[in-house]
């Protein structure tokens, strides 16, 4: 009989389940962590609301592969090794990319593997079960990296959410000379803010509509922040700019509003940056990007070759991690988790089996 763990599965919208699942055993090349800790990515909140990128409108162009297991920003220890698997041992602690790549197609071929055309994010297929379980397996494609002795369960877990947001502030290309705006001051935009300050550009500012963040944004390297509950974003970037707008804006929030707000708070030639993800389709003017300001418009997918570089940031103090994981619950109390994450004073919020 197969052995069981317990996990938080995924049926339909709002329709998640702490139950008993079958425990992953290692095949060839294969890893089985045992996990350790599980944060709660918007995108978990947002298949659980039924997000439309996620639940799609029909079983024809739904990416989820229900019942799966979710979560993707997990690490764990190394419990059992498939056959072939040489470059870990038992007891050794690792995080995993988020990606699982094919290995075969052009974009794996050429290095980019973050853009594989038949990729999975753990936590959305059933051959990616993800860390919101006791055990998680790592497939044989899987990007493997090892935890430094020494990090904090809460480092651990920040690696992927902050790799992500190193990679959009690599798309960014920041120079020293630019006026650098960051909407959404989560975990990720907190640490984006942090990760652009190392490049010192001339002033960055932080967006968002809770003080508390406003506040970790202050204290990861914000110049200035604003709230737009409270003032015009547009008129006070341009109030700090000589009237001209930022050079830089990286749109981390998934607000359709910032969008525009983006778009007519760049100075002309700017740079936009999207790496929030949305629920629902936005409008914007497309005016403003070509006829209007030439801007240059930059997505920014997943955590592209980031890893290394935020593992070595956050052992060396560089990138700060203090005060990003704001709860931690229980894997049996995932309701309670999920329902903090919309708390007033959430940053990232943590599971742990």
């Amino acid at each position: 009989m197969a052995e069981k763990m317990r996990a938080v599965v995924s049926y339909a919208p709002y329709d998640n389940r702490y139950e008993d699942f079958v425990k992953p055993e290692a095949g060839e090349g294969e890893i089985i962590l045992k996990v350790k800790g599980c944060g709660i990515c918007a995108g978990d909140v947002k298949a659980y609301h039924g997000g439309i990128r996620i639940w799609g409108t029909s079983p024809e162009n739904r990416y989820i592969e229900a019942p799966c297991i979710g979560g993707h920003e997990f690490y764990g220890e190394v419990v059992e090794l498939g056959e072939g698997v040489s470059d870990y041992k038992i007891g050794d602690v690792l995080v995993s990319e988020q990606v699982i790549p094919c290995g075969e197609c052009e974009y794996c071929k050429k290095g980019i593997y973050w853009m594989c055309t038949r990729s999975a994010v753990f936590g959305f297929k059933q051959y990616a079960n993800g860390g919101f379980a006791e055990y998680v397996k790592l497939d044989k494609h899987c990007l493997n990296h090892r935890v430094p002795e020494g990090f904090t369960a809460e480092q651990a877990v920040l690696i992927e959410p902050i790799a992500c947001g190193a990679h959009a502030v690599e798309r960014a290309q920041i120079q020293h000379s630019d006026v650098v705006v960051i909407a959404g001051l989560g975990a990720i935009g907190a640490s984006m803010v942090n990760i652009a300050s190392l490049s010192m550009p001339k002033m960055i500012i932080g967006i968002d509509v809770r003080e508390n963040r406003l506040e970790m944004g202050k204290k990861f390297g914000a110049d200035v922040v604003l709230n737009p509950i409270e003032c015009n974003i547009e008129e006070e970037i341009k109030k700090l700019t000589d009237g001209l707008g930022c050079d830089v804006y990286i749109e981390a929030s998934g607000s359709p509003r910032s969008v525009t707000q983006g778009l007519d708070s760049l100075k002309n030639l700017g740079r936009y940056v999207q790496m929030g993800v949305f629920a629902e389709e936005v409008k914007a003017d497309w005016n403003t990007i070509g006829d209007g300001k030439e801007l240059t418009i930059i997505g920014s997918h997943l955590s592209g070759l980031t890893y290394d570089s935020v593992i070595k940031g956050i052992k060396a103090g560089q990138i700060k991690t203090d005060g990003l994981i704001s709860h931690t619950f229980k894997l049996k109390d995932w309701k309670e988790a999920f329902e903090a994450t919309e708390a007033e004073d959430a940053m990232k919020v943590m599971l742990v089996p």
